[in-house]
């Protein structure tokens, strides 16, 4: 099949990948105006406003989730998952900021611990992205693994984030777990008129590796800072990846939950 208003396999092929570009770029709103704000605040906000930078990028965060359900471009299940999302990385952002992993330079009143509140709806960008993604692409999947050993992998990657400040990092462990159980799966997106297919594993990296981009964004506007950072910004270690890589997979199997509970192949 092709679009009946654009000829020629090479016509086709350029108007399917500008559909694409720009379902990407519709998908990643929440991430998008998230990181506008990160940047616009870092270069513009008042040193002496009476509002911290922290607190009004939680306020603003708050407006643009409100935003997206008013307009109808997030669903409430959708919104569910996303908050459970938000919870669970505010929970493990109080103990890293604790354990030294990372800190957040500047003052806030609205935080929990050493954790400003807008922390959370950084996880919630990774979240809604997901969330829109498979539905603006439609997507369709073969040989799609048990939500029972989906579940499971969530569980163990989140706890293993937890541990291992204590415990042997088994996080070796959890990639192979992952290779083995998304590997023979292919998920199909739509971006015109026609489903193409990718190995789920492809799209899965690609996605970290974006949210790896996002962080280098995050830590040069001082939103928060890894050891090593405070003094004089540096790129976020590559090493990173396979930590967001598996993060994103709790974001993934939560809202892979939802549309399995809509009946989606």
């Amino acid at each position: 099949m092709h679009n009946r208003f654009v000829q020629g396999r090479v016509s086709q092929s350029i108007f399917e990948f500008i559909s694409f570009g720009i379902k990407q770029a519709w998908a990643c709103l929440f991430g998008a105006l998230m990181l506008g704000m990160l940047v616009g605040t870092y270069l513009y906000y008042p040193e002496d406003a009476v509002l911290t930078r922290y607190d009004f990028i939680t306020l603003m965060a708050v407006l643009i989730q409100i935003f997206l359900l008013v307009t109808r471009l997030e669903t409430l299940e959708e919104a569910r998952i996303i908050l459970v999302f938000h919870i669970v990385g505010t929970a493990m952002e109080v103990f890293k900021t604790q354990a030294g992993s990372w800190v957040y330079p500047e003052t806030s009143l609205l935080k929990i611990g050493d954790v400003p509140l807008f922390s959370g709806f950084m996880y919630v960008c990774v979240g809604s992205y997901i969330a829109r993604v498979w539905r603006i692409f439609d997507f369709k999947f073969t040989r799609f693994p048990a939500m029972k050993w989906q579940a499971l992998l969530a569980i163990l990657v989140y706890v293993n984030f937890l541990s291992h400040h204590y415990i042997w990092d088994f996080r070796n462990v959890l990639f192979a777990f992952a290779f083995i159980l998304y590997m023979p799966c292919v998920v199909y997106f739509k971006a015109d008129e026609e489903h193409r297919p990718m190995p789920l594993l492809i799209g899965l990296f690609l996605v970290a590796l974006f949210i790896w981009f996002a962080e280098n964004i995050g830590t040069f506007t001082k939103a928060w800072s890894y050891p090593g950072q405070e003094a004089t910004w540096h790129i976020v270690s590559p090493a990173k990846l396979g930590a967001w890589f598996l993060l994103m997979l709790i974001s993934f199997v939560l809202v892979a939950w939802v549309h399995k509970a809509r009946g989606r192949d």
